[in-house]
């Protein structure tokens, strides 16, 4: 599937931020919204999608995915060929460079501080909290976009050029 729009050449990139949305399809419904009303140049998700029948929301965002798998992500070979076409798993952790930044994204909050060694942003999920930090670099987590936990659905908006965040509660 060829998305929509492509601004992934903009000098002032913005990149939707989720993590662990753990099948709350309602709680996708949202994020997807939210984050083609931003006109975000890519989403970047910091794992546990859970079930590959959530590609059937992630497929309306009009931008590509970078996914990295959670821990609660069982059927990672169906996941990859549900979101064919939507975005890209990659193993966590993720290291690579977007936007002119040296970014890391993984589901691992015990190797955060380790990646902010060597990366200007980190990215990271599993503990369903919030946390914005500006350190070395800039450690970002949306917290949960399910809202199972806190009760708070949230996800993030990362300004790589600025190395700025913003959390957002979505419902």
């Amino acid at each position: 599937m060829q998305k929509m729009i492509d601004r992934s050449e903009e000098r002032n990139a913005k990149i939707g931020v989720i993590s662990d949305s753990h099948d709350n399809m309602d709680a996708i419904k949202g994020a997807v919204s939210f984050f083609n009303e931003a006109e975000v140049d890519l989403v970047i998700h910091a794992g546990d999608i859970i079930s590959p029948f959530t590609a059937d929301e992630f497929e309306k965002l009009n931008c590509d995915m970078l996914l990295i798998y959670g821990n609660n992500d069982g059927d990672r070979l169906y996941l990859k060929d549900r979101f064919e076409g939507i975005g890209k798993f990659y193993r966590d952790p993720y290291i690579g460079e977007l936007y002119g930044k040296k970014i890391a994204v993984t589901h691992i909050p015990a190797i955060v501080d380790a990646l902010a060694e060597k990366n200007d942003i980190v990215i990271y999920g599993h503990t369903h909290y919030k946390d914005l930090r500006k350190e070395k670099g800039l450690i970002l987590n949306p917290g949960e976009s399910c809202g199972y936990l806190t009760g708070i659905k949230s996800v993030a908006l990362l300004y790589p050029k600025q190395m700025d965040a913003k959390i957002f509660d979505i419902g």
